[in-house]
């Protein structure tokens, strides 16, 4: 992957693990225009080049925001019809995310307002500080969570929490969003980054087809219903029969040893 990114930062840690970093902090990590097709470009590659990374951590730079939603004096003075253009990058943005095949953990490191807790829920999931905080906002300014917000957030806390946050803008805490489910854990500042990208190196331990097949028949799987649901996960498991990780992983098994499972290239 050779880009130069302005508004992202990506750096490659063994083994096989991408960090993300938003980095706008002068403006809180806001969303813009610039960022939003960045973060287009890395996420499609992945769907095309899948050798050096089998997990990825998200964070933002600066301690002021993980990420405090869209950029709102970029949007000043848009037109409607330039609004609406920017609003279909943000929308292909937030597919690409959701769709990205490898494993996305947050590491929400202060507040993630509009677009940025649009982008939590879209998450494969997140761990955040103790002080974070969370909002959408939108219905204070005059519009409604367009960047995926109304569908992922209520999948992820329910339809009647994920209105009543919606449809009132409040903001809500890290404890809280631990209690309702948007987050999986909290942690002190100081330890926020480690423990997510711990997670992140016992994913990329793991068969990288496996947990990419695992996780698409969990995410696909919840929009079908259960007869579906398992039919999608056969297809999913039967890939990962003819895999070398497979035959590797019985042989480990078998002979008492730590399996070797698929050692890639690392990342350049």
């Amino acid at each position: 992957m050779k880009h130069a990114f302005e508004t992202i930062l990506i750096e490659f840690m063994p083994p096989h693990i991408l960090l993300l970093t938003l980095n706008r902090p002068k403006v809180s990590n806001a969303l813009n225009t610039k960022m939003a097709h960045e973060l287009i470009i890395l996420f499609e590659e992945f769907s095309l080049n899948l050798d050096c990374v089998r997990a990825m951590v998200l964070t933002g730079s600066g301690t002021r925001a993980f990420c405090a939603g869209g950029d709102l004096k970029e949007r000043q003075d848009m037109s409607d019809t330039d609004w609406t253009l920017q609003h279909l990058v943000y929308k292909r943005m937030v597919r690409a995310v959701l769709a990205c095949p490898i494993p996305t953990i947050g590491a929400i490191n202060s507040a993630a307002y509009g677009g940025g807790c649009e982008l939590v829920s879209a998450f494969d999931f997140c761990f955040a500080t103790e002080t974070a905080k969370f909002a959408q906002l939108e219905v204070k300014i005059g519009i409604i969570p367009g960047a995926g917000g109304t569908q992922t957030l209520a999948r992820a806390i329910g339809e009647r929490r994920a209105k009543e946050l919606i449809l009132t803008g409040k903001p809500f805490t890290a404890v809280q969003a631990l209690k309702w489910g948007l987050l999986n854990d909290i942690f002190p500042a100081d330890e926020i980054l480690s423990a997510a990208v711990g997670v992140a190196k016992q994913i990329a331990l793991n068969a990288p087809i496996a947990s990419r097949q695992a996780k698409q028949a969990i995410h696909k799987g919840l929009q079908m219903g259960l007869a579906d649901g398992l039919a999608f996960e056969i297809e999913a498991y039967n890939r990962t029969i003819p895999t070398g990780d497979r035959r590797e992983g019985m042989a480990a098994f078998n002979q008492k040893r730590t399996p070797k499972l698929r050692d890639v290239k690392l990342c350049q």
